[in-house]
């Protein structure tokens, strides 16, 4: 498996932990790094001109699939930077490329790939991926 650096990354977020975000073995819950990629994932939306209330609207996107590789441990206190790029775009799904860093890190605690299908909640339809996300593709 390929290990990113932060150089392969385009889009940041900073995130801060909380106590209860660890768990009964005292490091940061595997779940909770989910949440922490969501709220990125938001953040990537809004830098690109994607709003993130297009409930109403004709694209909007959901989560199809992801995959997550867990690399090290994290406790509370910390502060995570979460690097992300949009890799690969299809017809109407795409791919965000994400890894969370400790601060000033330079090796990942997790990679992630998630795939997301651009679809029109008033109809349950997919439809073709915007445009504004199609300018900010970046493969590796």
């Amino acid at each position: 498996m390929k290990i990113y650096k932060r150089s392969d990354f385009d889009f940041w977020t900073k995130i801060h932990t909380h106590w209860g975000d660890m768990d009964g073995l005292r490091h940061i819950n595997h779940a909770k790094y989910l949440t922490y990629m969501e709220t990125a994932r938001l953040d990537l939306y809004r830098k690109i001109g994607h709003s993130i209330e297009r409930w109403d609207d004709e694209s909007s996107s959901i989560l199809a699939s992801m995959e997550v590789n867990y690399l090290d441990q994290a406790t509370h206190p910390s502060v995570f930077e979460i690097g992300q790029r949009i890799s690969r775009i299809g017809t109407k799904s795409y791919d965000v490329l994400t890894a969370i860093y400790r601060k000033s890190e330079d090796t990942p605690i997790l990679q992630a790939n998630f795939v997301l299908v651009a679809i029109n909640y008033k109809t349950g339809e997919t439809v073709p991926v915007p445009d504004e996300f199609k300018k900010y593709l970046n493969p590796i």
